[in-house]
């Protein structure tokens, strides 16, 4: 887990939220609170859709993705205040999660990660996101944790996303 800080905090938020950056991610739940607090749950409902809407998808998902949601919280968010604060969990999909375990020196398979989160969290001056790992067993090692940061890290630099780790 590591803690990360955004000093260009509007660089940040047009990467969040006008640009695909950060669109494969799941959106797995968000608060935006400006003149009212606005809670979303980011769960797939596929009962909603038909069976033709449906067949775009390889698998039905469990969570949206932010690409699906992105333009209803950037129109909670626009305006001519900013949103006193928000917060916006993001998580890596099965795929992504088998791609980082096949990168990362570990021996966790797909059935032992619960998931991988980037929680957001704006307190209305400032941006940060902290990382997180959950498994589906108890264990000590690391291994998994260290190479999500790690990934996070080079996924941020190679966006042109400034960021600082805080201790």
């Amino acid at each position: 887990m590591i803690a990360i800080q955004f000093p260009n905090v509007k660089s940040c938020m047009a990467k969040l939220l006008l640009s695909p950056t950060f669109d494969p991610f799941y959106f797995i739940e968000g608060e935006i609170v400006t003149y009212s607090t606005f809670s979303i749950d980011g769960r797939f409902h596929s009962y909603f859709f038909s069976e033709e809407d449906l067949q775009e998808y390889k698998e039905i998902p469990e969570y949206s993705y932010w690409k699906d949601i992105r333009e209803f919280c950037f129109s909670l968010i626009k305006g001519r205040r900013t949103p006193l604060s928000f917060k916006l969990i993001f998580g890596l999909d099965s795929a992504q999660i088998a791609k980082l375990l096949s990168f990362a020196d570990t021996a966790f398979t797909s059935n032992d990660v619960q998931g991988a989160f980037l929680n957001f969290r704006y307190d209305g001056t400032s941006l940060q996101c902290i990382t997180g790992t959950s498994l589906n067993l108890f264990t000590l090692d690391k291994s998994l944790e260290q190479a999500f940061d790690l990934a996070i890290q080079k996924f941020l630099a190679q966006q042109e996303i400034p960021f600082e780790l805080l201790s």
